[in-house]
């Protein structure tokens, strides 16, 4: 998949990360359990809430030494919070320190051992250190949880993770999974078009990158010269051409571009 892409699975879960609550008894008798409200929150509770939520903002624009001191602070209000565990093992993933990732994210397994949020993000983490059949079950379940509702994003995830590890006919699958649920995602369209490039189909690349390309605020370099190599391949010189000078002009810069103007377009 290409970098353009890669922050978005990562990202893409942090305001559902965020939001997310440990659940605690509910006063009342022993055994009782209600829903957890503010009222019923510590000061340490509301503390380590306001501190996960500021990392996560701080995380999210990409201030990941600041997000790694509020997610620290939120910590050491509540040490056993599994959403500031699973944050910080997103931070240590993006600083590279990766021994620190995998203890935050088993630690937050071991307290939320059904938080689907923490299996795909764990599952990620896994797939970028090419562990990908570690990584492949993480995923599987997470979408096995019965109350986990980001499909599209941990489809998305398994079928990257599948194409870097070769397994073109599961990638394939799983994108196309996720394109159904969802086909006004970019990303779904542009990561099934990448993996049908290189199974040979395109034909059925031309059909997944028209409709990325056809919404400029969509388009971007990888999926413009994604579409263009397609043509190439396709007989359509003109077409991949006219890809191409639409590449240099919006994306000058871009190593694709740069792909495009020494005419790489089998590389």
């Amino acid at each position: 998949m290409s970098r353009a892409w890669k922050g978005l699975l990562v990202v893409a879960g942090l305001a559902t990360l965020v939001a997310c609550s440990t659940n605690k008894p509910a006063p009342g008798s022993a055994g009782n359990r209600d829903l957890p409200t503010v009222s019923d929150q510590t000061n340490a509770d509301k503390r380590a809430q306001v501190r996960l939520e500021l990392a996560g903002a701080y995380f999210s624009r990409g201030q990941t030494a600041t997000a790694l001191d509020e997610v620290k602070l939120a910590l050491a209000a509540k040490p056993d919070m599994p959403e500031a565990l699973n944050l910080r093992g997103l931070i240590y993933a993006a600083l590279g320190e990766a021994r620190f990732a995998e203890d935050s994210f088993k630690r937050a397994q071991q307290l939320a051992p059904v938080n689907g949020d923490v299996m795909h993000n764990y599952g990620w983490f896994l797939c970028q250190e090419r562990r990908f059949d570690e990584a492949e079950a993480q995923f599987r379940q997470a979408l096995a949880q019965p109350t986990y509702l980001d499909t599209v994003r941990t489809l998305l995830g398994m079928g990257v993770c599948q194409a870097r590890a070769g397994k073109l006919a599961e990638a394939e699958a799983t994108l196309t999974r996720a394109y159904e649920i969802d086909p006004s995602n970019p990303v779904s369209a542009f990561s099934l078009g990448d993996v049908l490039y290189r199974r040979g189909e395109y034909e059925r690349v031309r059909f997944y990158m028209r409709r990325v390309n056809a919404i400029s605020s969509q388009a971007n370099a990888q999926s413009l010269w994604l579409a263009a190599r397609a043509e190439q391949r396709l007989g359509n010189f003109a077409g991949a051409q006219q890809l191409g000078n639409q590449l240099r002009d919006r994306f000058p810069q871009s190593p694709e571009a740069v792909q495009f103007d020494r005419g790489r377009f089998d590389d």
